[in-house]
């Protein structure tokens, strides 16, 4: 198990039952950053990745 299962499985526990949109998620990563700017290129590549998880390789 990675140390970030342990954040994803409080995000599910919590969460879970939630729907939520894309533009709330895009706006509550923006404050992230905001507040942690060290992590903005995690946070833009998991963006990005998110974006496109549909297209073809």
């Amino acid at each position: 198990m990675y140390f970030t299962d342990r954040g994803i499985e409080e995000l599910v526990a919590r969460r879970g039952r939630e729907q939520v949109s894309l533009a709330w998620l895009a706006e509550q990563l923006q404050v992230f950053v905001d507040l942690n700017p060290d992590f903005e290129v995690p946070v833009e590549r998991l963006a990005t990745w998110l974006a496109r998880a549909d297209d073809e390789e």
